[in-house]
């Protein structure tokens, strides 16, 4: 999506590929991904088959992914999902466990050591719970049963799913070759997410990193590499800036409407989001660009400014409460005291 931003600073999304609708029978796809595998990763199209003749489709994954949506919690609901003393206190041990590798990562990145452990505290509670699906049958099972609803207004959607899942089984097949991986061992989410970090194929090939020089990249068990990666994602992917502040909190001016821009990229200037009736409530860089954000609590409304490093956590999961939680979990882990939910 594109930023609703000024004028001189505003973009067009570009517009999606037309994507075909008409149905295709699961073996006639089946033998299409195989054929188009080999061919772009330059791996035997037999060596495919025998890998897909141990997939297994599995209900259990359909049916999570058929789940109907939450309603939308509330941020003082959100918030304690993550947020809560175990896992601050996880992440400090984690941390001094881990200081030399993590402040290696930091001075080479600029990711401080606390973004990145608070990023593996939300996604796996530090390495302790990365899935239970082998990433094989969770992708073959998305990639051509992902689940239709029957509702011809999410046809599409459902189909570029489908394909999005297909793309990373051919990128699961990749990573194989290229990491010299057992690709039928390997355990993730239901949606095909690995390693400690949570990284789907396409971003581990992406952004994976050998943090330690052994000629690996293993985003399982190799802290070296999974520090190094996350990092690393931080900054090819969200353009994450060296000492740059996360948010400040902010207040809303009496008079003004609460102003939602479509995504987050920090385009306004203070002197925009003054006139708009959002001013800091802590000290901000001069000059720094930013997005309001408004986050629904127990007393009504928090408001934020969000920097080029919010926006960064949310290229990790496209939700302005995800990055807040991760962003305040990080604060807690480095000892400073948080704002109220």
């Amino acid at each position: 999506m594109a930023p609703v931003a000024p004028a001189s600073a505003a973009a067009e999304a570009p517009a999606l590929p037309p994507v075909d609708l008409t149905p295709v029978p699961f073996e006639i796809a089946r033998a299409n991904f195989v054929r188009d595998t080999a061919a772009k990763y330059g791996i035997d199209a037999a060596q495919i088959e025998a890998v897909l003749a141990q997939a297994q489709f599995k209900d259990a994954i359909v049916t999570a992914m058929s789940r109907p949506a939450e309603r939308v919690k509330p941020w003082n609901e959100y918030r304690p999902m993550f947020i809560t003393q175990a896992r601050i206190d996880g992440g400090r041990n984690f941390l001094a466990q881990h200081r030399a590798e993590l402040s290696k990562v930091e001075a080479t990145t600029g990711v401080p050591a606390q973004v990145i452990v608070a990023i593996i505290g939300v996604e796996t509670s530090y390495g302790s719970n990365a899935g239970k699906y082998r990433v094989l049958d969770a992708l073959y099972t998305l990639a051509f049963r992902y689940p239709r609803s029957g509702d011809p207004t999410k046809l599409e959607r459902e189909v570029r799913r489908e394909l999005f899942f297909r793309d990373e089984l051919g990128q699961l097949f990749a990573l194989g070759k290229e990491e010299q991986l057992d690709v039928t061992s390997l355990i993730g989410s239901y949606a095909g997410a690995m390693g400690m970090g949570q990284f789907m194929p396409s971003s581990y090939r992406q952004f994976g990193v050998d943090g330690d020089g052994d000629g690996k990249r293993n985003l399982f068990t190799d802290y070296n590499d999974v520090f190094a990666s996350i990092a690393n994602y931080f900054v090819k992917k969200g353009g994450w800036v060296r000492g740059g502040q996360v948010a400040v909190p902010a207040t809303l001016a009496a008079g003004h409407e609460e102003f939602n821009p479509t995504d987050w990229t920090p385009v306004y200037t203070l002197p925009d989001l003054s006139a708009r009736g959002y001013h800091p409530a802590a000290p901000v860089v001069a000059g720094s660009t930013a997005t309001p954000i408004s986050l629904d609590d127990a007393n009504g409304k928090q408001y934020w400014l969000g920097f080029q490093n919010f926006y960064a956590i949310t290229r990790y999961n496209i939700s302005k409460m995800y990055a807040m939680a991760v962003f305040q979990l990080s604060e807690a882990i480095a000892g400073k005291e948080l704002p109220p939910a």
